[in-house]
Order: C-alpha cells, then sequence, then structure tokens
C-alpha cells in the first residue's frame, strides 16, 4: 500500500463551494435575510458558533427533505476544486471536508470529487420535514482541529504535514495547527491570524503555497 504523503482538510462553505449552504436552505424556507444575517456574524466570530448554527436550524422547521436535492442546483464548486484534489491525490495525500454545514449536502459533494473523509453535522428529519434540530454533537472548531489530528494520527502523518484551509472564525484553530494553514477568501479575523493567504478564488493556488514551502 502506497504510503500517505499529506493531508488537506478543508471547510465547505466558501471555501470548496461557493455558497453558504445554510443561507440557501434559509432561503428555499423564506428566512433568507434572517439566516444570512447569522451566518455572517458567526464567521467573523462575533457570536458563539454553535449557539448560532442552533437558531438557524431552528428557522428551517417543517421544510421538505426534498430541499436537498432543490439547493444542490444552486451551489456551485469553487474554480480549481476538482482539480487540486486530482493533484493532491496523485502526489500522496489524502483530502477531508470539515464542514458546520449538512451531511445531506455536504456527501454528495464529496463523492463528486472523491474526497477522501467527511465530517459535518446532521439535520434532524421526520415524516419528510426537518424538525429545527440538529442531531448528535456539533461540528465546532473544537471538532474541525481534532479532525485534523485525527486523520493525520490514522495516516500516520505529523501536523507538519498537513494543510488546513477555510474562510471563517471556526476554522482558525486547524489553520494554525496545520504545517500549512491557508486562510481562503477569508473574513477579516482569518486574514490576521492564518500563516498564508489565499485572495484570489482559485483553489488550485494551494499547490502554489504547497511547491514555494517545499523548495
Amino acid at each position: 500500500m502506497r504510503q500517505v504523503k499529506g493531508l488537506l482538510v478543508m471547510d465547505v462553505d466558501s471555501t470548496l463551494i461557493r455558497e453558504e449552504g445554510i443561507d440557501l436552505l434559509g432561503e428555499e424556507a423564506g428566512v433568507g435575510s434572517q439566516v444570512a444575517a447569522i451566518t455572517e456574524r458567526a464567521m467573523r466570530g462575533e457570536l458563539d458558533f454553535e449557539a448560532a448554527l442552533r437558531e438557524r436550524v431552528a428557522l428551517l422547521k417543517g421544510l421538505p427533505d426534498s430541499i436537498f436535492s432543490r439547493i444542490a442546483e444552486r451551489i456551485h464548486f469553487t474554480p480549481g476544486a476538482q482539480e487540486l484534489v486530482n493533484e493532491l491525490h496523485r502526489r500522496g495525500y489524502k483530502v477531508g471536508l470539515v464542514s458546520g454545514g449538512f451531511h445531506e449536502t455536504v456527501d454528495s459533494l464529496a463523492a463528486q470529487l472523491g474526497i477522501d473523509y467527511v465530517k459535518a453535522n446532521r439535520l434532524e428529519i421526520q415524516q419528510g420535514c426537518l424538525t429545527g434540530q440538529v442531531l448528535g454533537e456539533i461540528v465546532t472548531k473544537e471538532t474541525k482541529l481534532a479532525m485534523l489530528q485525527a486523520w493525520a494520527a490514522e495516516n500516520d502523518l505529523e501536523l507538519n504535514q498537513t494543510i488546513a484551509m477555510g474562510d471563517g472564525a471556526n476554522d482558525l484553530p486547524m489553520i494554525q495547527a496545520a504545517g500549512l494553514g491557508i486562510a481562503f477568501m477569508a473574513k477579516p479575523i482569518v486574514c490576521e491570524q492564518a500563516p498564508y493567504r489565499i485572495e484570489e478564488c482559485n483553489l488550485y493556488r494551494v499547490i502554489d503555497l504547497l511547491d514555494q514551502r517545499e523548495q
């Protein structure tokens, strides 16, 4: 079996994809502006992420589970996403997604790209409708860091062999712990505290940073 050379762990909403999945759900529920306002404040680090997520999910109560196929049509991968995953796999890297969004949308995105690991939240659905509740523990900034550490350990990697990337405040712990921590098109607090920044909407720029570091 080929030895794993490294690991990339990245956020999904506004990183892997250009949209915020929960904002799209909010729009379908007719509460788009309320949900988007909470999302923005949470990503800037002004609100507790877990409390903010529960507040937004509660606004989705009663939506039919067919909603996920509807919003899938409105989701766009960030330019360079497939090329980045393909090149990292070619170099012997594993790729994982950690998301404060939901398995109901993230799993299909991961399958399309050939992603190795996924950790996200799961919405409670009863009788074909969202209950406004999240099942199990919520993915927090601590969870994101823990998954970076766990997936690295699973592949016998040191943290200096990992890359972590995201745009929001809840991505900062994993960004700061990784060997190559990247703020991608990120909020000001993340840009200020991340070791590296990508300010072009092209995920393949990760390869440029990786190559520069390895020179």
